[in-house]
């Protein structure tokens, strides 16, 4: 491996750092949940870099129960950290 290569991939590893791409992925995840009572927002948690909707409904609102969210929240928080990624890639 080059000298370039390494640094180069020294640079995607720290631009991809999971606890950073953890918490881009939850902001957006808790910006796009809907609002009713504002229980879900409040609910949902980074654990471990793992984004927790911990109340009752949550599958519900993920599978477009809401008109806020028809598309749900992991979908489309997938295809954020995505574009995310390939946009601090440079590609």
């Amino acid at each position: 491996m080059t000298v370039n290569s390494r640094r180069r991939l020294a640079q995607i590893e720290q631009q991809t750092d999971a606890n950073k791409l953890a918490r881009v992925g939850y902001e957006y995840f808790r910006r796009i949940t809907p609002i009713d009572s504002g229980q879900a927002r409040k609910n949902t948690r980074l654990v471990n870099n793992e984004i927790r909707a911990e109340y009752p409904y949550a599958q519900r609102l993920d599978q477009g129960w809401s008109r806020q969210a028809r598309q749900g929240m992991v979908k489309p928080t997938i295809k954020y950290l995505t574009d995310y990624i390939r946009r601090t890639l440079g590609r």
